[in-house]
């Protein structure tokens, strides 16, 4: 899995970036084509404004007692008509542009989170959660704000540029030729800049990622942090990120900046030639004070979208960045497709078995080593070792979060491979050591994995994980709305209301990671006696660094350094004096 590299600072593909985001666009051609009409009928209402101003101008300039005053007058009135019919209609495309804005980033934002979902475990492991959050928030804001209003931009300036150049061609070609002098000179500037603008707008957006993803991982240690009177030192790392972020904003919005001035500077340049060239022209008789007119307003009206243009290029390519990095995360692989002859696991019996296991997170890096495993229908099988030794490694390998390198793994007799990975993992309940609760009510939480349950269900689950009575004490019971993870309940009750979870989950083979590791050793045994019963007739897997609480496991495998270094009963491996008997005697001595 590649990581998603917060610090890239190279130019991305604009062009393939840009065409992606037309194939979102496409599926609202309908709306689009209307408001495509629409902009260019308020485009040809608002350059009808110059030739009728010309009009006006050429019948007042007819000397006195000579001025047509009807003409005038019937000009202003149109030109009237003209401007508030054009701002009327550009005020509705405005509008419609929002909504498909803000419909796009709405479509870009589910996919976005449909891709998280069905991303490997590994992706999470790998990259920070603010950073990826970062995406689905900020970077697709950033391509809604753009297509909401920079794109009506650009398809009101593109029209205004076209409509009014031809108008300029139409009047005098002579001074259509000195406006296609300074013409390329902009194009070449803003190009050049572009180049420039477009590394730094990909690195401001990687930039606020990497400030997301340390604010997050700090605020969800924020214990520890004042636990450890760190305060500072953290503050003081976040100042370096932050810095980090103000100066690629800086930089990126400064040099984005300096385009429209530059630009307009050029325009006003070629309205300089275009005055002087036209005064020449008149006096010559070769062009009257009505084409003069006209073709200045003209002229204005077709330099001024090519500075709006310029302004909001870096609006424009920050836009892009962020969608560079929206994609990057689309384009991400999700897990491996199930064989094709893959099919369900249905009817379980709970045998489960690996053999000769061989695992590592990067082919560099082997963790387990010739690892085999069986837990009959039934049976309780404990993982026990040092820190480290791989326990959980196990754990990630029996869901298929990883996939092993050699050996081979099987449920029920049925290669694990050969089973709809879905189907595997909902074959299995958990209760993990890091407990995780959602904001909602504690009824929800503990039937969050069974659709249907009944509120008597999860009571009774509730009282057989021994957190009934703690529940009843709650402001408003079963009721009651937790913060998010729990935040108004103890660590304890959290790992009890995720064992009254699993409970009620009813799987035929149970995962236990640390289960009781936030719990007092009276409800520890409280809970030992009820899951006892309760798993009667399941499969589990425990990984325990208590090992009080496995002493009645059916097998234990002891776990060093990747390999199985002993295994069988609480009784023959304390007589064997070897690596479980250490563990044991350290946590009893």
């Amino acid at each position: 899995m590649a990581r998603v590299n917060a610090k890239t600072e190279k130019p991305k593909d604009a062009r393939g970036t840009l065409r992606r985001l037309l194939d979102y666009l496409m599926g609202r051609r309908t709306a689009l084509a209307i408001i495509l009409t629409l902009c260019l009928a308020g485009n040809i209402l608002s350059l009808l404004g110059p030739k009728l101003a010309g009009t006006a101008i050429d019948a007042a300039a007819a000397g006195k007692g000579r001025v047509d005053f009807d003409l005038v007058y019937r000009c202003a009135w149109a030109m009237l008509i003209c401007y508030l019919s054009s701002s009327a209609v550009t005020f509705a495309v405005n509008f419609s542009m929002m909504r498909i804005g803000r419909l796009t980033a709405q479509k870009l934002r589910a996919d976005v989170f449909h891709k998280l979902l069905e991303l490997p475990v590994s992706f999470f492991d790998q990259n920070q959660a603010g950073d990826i959050i970062s995406r689905v928030s900020y970077d697709v804001d950033v391509v809604g704000t753009c297509i909401s209003a920079d794109l009506t931009q650009i398809l009101t300036s593109l029209v205004t540029v076209t409509g009014s150049f031809i108008m300029m061609a139409v009047i005098s070609p002579v001074l259509t030729a000195v406006t296609l002098v300074t013409i390329p000179m902009a194009i070449g500037y803003t190009r050049r800049m572009n180049r420039i603008t477009k590394p730094l707008f990909s690195r401001r957006s990687a930039a606020y990622g990497a400030m997301n993803g340390f604010a997050e991982e700090k605020f969800s240690g924020l214990a520890t942090i004042q636990s450890y009177a760190r305060e500072e030192q953290t503050a003081g790392r976040f100042a370096a990120f932050n810095e980090s972020a103000a100066d690629a904003y800086y930089q990126a919005t400064r040099t984005a900046k300096r385009m429209g001035p530059n630009v307009r500077f050029i325009n006003e340049l070629g309205l300089a030639l275009i005055g002087m060239l036209g005064s020449l022209l008149y006096m010559r008789g070769h062009i009257g004070l009505d084409q003069i007119s006209a073709f200045v307003l003209y002229s204005r009206k077709f330099s001024g979208p090519i500075n709006e243009i310029a302004n909001i290029t870096g609006e424009i390519y920050s836009a892009l960045a962020a969608a560079e990095r929206v994609f990057h995360l689309l384009d991400t692989p999700g897990e491996p497709a199930d064989l094709p002859e893959a099919e369900p696991l249905t009817e379980v019996e709970g045998d489960i078995a690996l053999e000769n296991i061989r695992f590592g997170y990067t082919p560099e890096q082997t963790i387990l080593r010739e690892v085999s495993l069986h837990a009959a229908p039934g049976q309780m099988v404990a993982i026990v070792g040092p820190t480290g030794a791989g326990k959980t490694s196990i754990i990630n390998l029996l869901m298929r979060f990883y996939d092993f390198q050699e050996g081979r793994g099987t449920v029920d007799g049925r290669d694990m491979h050969s089973l709809i990975r879905s189907s595997l993992r909902r074959s299995y309940a958990m209760v993990l050591q890091d407990t995780w609760l959602f904001q909602g009510t504690v009824c929800e939480n503990i039937a969050y994995g069974r659709e249907g349950a009944t509120r008597e269900d999860v009571i009774a689950a509730a009282k057989a994980a021994r957190i009934h009575g703690a529940i009843m004490q709650l402001p408003q019971g079963y009721d009651t709305v937790l913060y998010e993870d729990g935040g108004n309940i103890s660590r304890g009750q959290k790992q009890l209301l995720t064992i009254a979870r699993a409970m009620l989950y009813d799987a035929k083979m149970m995962i236990l990671d640390e289960a009781t590791s936030n719990v007092d050793t009276a409800t520890e045994r409280q809970i030992q006696t009820a899951m006892r019963e309760l798993m009667a007739r399941k499969t589990c897997v425990v990984i325990a660094h208590r090992l009080s609480t496995i002493q009645n496991a059916d097998h234990i495998l002891v776990i060093d350094q990747g390999r199985v270094a002993e295994q069988g009963r609480h009784r023959e491996l304390m007589e064997r004096r070897g690596l479980y008997y250490r563990l044991y005697a350290a946590q009893f001595e």
